[in-house]
């Protein structure tokens, strides 16, 4: 993720914050562990603090109190979907265009809780779980960048079968625009909100060493990688362990969500139930081991640059985490923006979902009015 986390070494139980995206840490001395800690802890508490949701039993009386349909909870899931041998779990509602939800790290399906009715009402809803998060399986796999735009490009493929419109939050945002330039076809625009992912830095020093290139290295491959994996397991397991704390969740999502009115026992509570799984552990130091380490080679620049569809920012200008100034300066690239500026912090679609559905549906209304691209004809092939 890209986010710099307020709330990272709070997280793992200490006093003092630390800076998100650390340099590459080689062996020096004992400078390594200190280092290597300070990365990991920054790491870890964003992964895990990053608008978790997985809910409980119980509605959101805010929800109702707003007027607001909420998305009923299921304790087994709605629909499921093989892929790859692997269990995913999705939410479909309503008929229409249709239109493919996707939620941030730590997240679920659920999440998506008060915009899957309202959108539902003229469009033809999907809200996908992401593979090791929530009612999907908790696969024991490498979770590269590249994982969940496969997901998500099959799922296309296979499920909903036609090019839809693409709303990530977060890492779901990250992983939309990903999906939305490897399959061009099957997207027919792109909606952001508070979306992970960094531009490119040029003053940014060398490449760290490939995995190859440790792997050859004696002292690297039997002394610094092993006492390196060891280190992380340590500091990464008690990170998820006071991470799923109940209390610990609560604390962390009301620094993210600015009107904490929403912050329920639908959203608290809920957090707790993917841990349950006997997978969880691993799946999360695999996730904050690997993927959190490999992000920057899919720089936002280099997805912007690929990207053809029309492009929506819903941005929480209050997001402590990513702050305005970062869909403004996705705004200035890619020239196909709208920009509806929210008063709500990192996850707007749960925090304020009148405005974001209103705005959401108000640009879905001026999309399918623009004139579509011709369909090559039998004679032109």
């Amino acid at each position: 993720m890209s986010v710099a986390s307020v709330a990272a070494l709070r997280t793992a139980g200490s006093g003092r914050r630390c800076r998100a995206g650390s340099p590459h840490i080689g062996l020096n001395g004992g400078r390594f562990l200190m280092m290597q800690r300070r990365e990991l802890v920054t790491k870890a508490g964003i992964a895990l603090s990053v608008c978790c949701s997985m809910p409980t039993s119980s509605a959101s009386a805010n929800g109702s109190a707003l007027g607001l349909q909420v998305l009923p909870f299921k304790a087994d899931g709605y629909n499921f979907w093989t892929w790859r041998g692997r269990r995913i779990h999705y939410v479909e509602q309503g008929a229409g265009q249709p239109i493919v939800l996707i939620h941030g790290f730590g997240a679920s399906a659920f999440h998506w809780r008060y915009n899957i009715p309202e959108l539902a009402k003229k469009y033809k809803v999907y809200a996908i779980d992401l593979l090791g998060f929530g009612w999907s399986e908790k696969a024991l796999v490498d979770y590269e960048a590249t994982i969940w735009m496969e997901q998500v490009s099959d799922f296309l493929r296979e499920v909903v079968k036609e090019p839809a419109v693409l709303v990530g939050n977060s890492l779901g945002g990250f992983t939309t625009l990903f999906t939305a330039t490897e399959v061009p076809e099957l997207a027919r625009g792109v909606v952001l909100l508070n979306s992970a992912g960094q531009f490119a830095d040029p003053n940014r020093p060398a490449a760290a060493p490939t995995e190859e290139e440790e792997e050859s290295n004696p002292v690297a491959r039997f002394i610094v990688k092993p006492l390196k994996e060891a280190f992380q397991r340590v500091v990464l397991g008690f990170v998820f362990w006071q991470s799923k704390q109940p209390a610990r969740v609560e604390k962390v999502l009301k620094s993210v969500y600015i009107d904490s009115s929403n912050v329920d026992d639908y959203l608290v509570g809920s957090i707790t139930a993917p841990t349950a799984d006997p997978n969880s552990g691993e799946v999360y130091y695999r996730l904050m081991s690997r993927f959190m380490s490999n992000q920057s080679r899919y720089t936002l620049d280099r997805l912007l640059g690929k990207l053809s569809c029309p492009l929506l920012l819903l941005w929480g200008d209050l997001d402590p985490w990513v702050g305005p100034a970062k869909a403004a300066r996705i705004e200035e690239f890619y020239a196909d923006t709208t920009v509806v500026h929210l008063q709500a912090g990192h996850c707007p679609h749960d925090e304020a979902p009148e405005q974001t559905n209103r705005a959401l549906l108000e640009w879905l209304a001026s999309l399918d009015a623009r004139p579509r691209p011709a369909e090559p004809s039998l004679q032109a092939l």
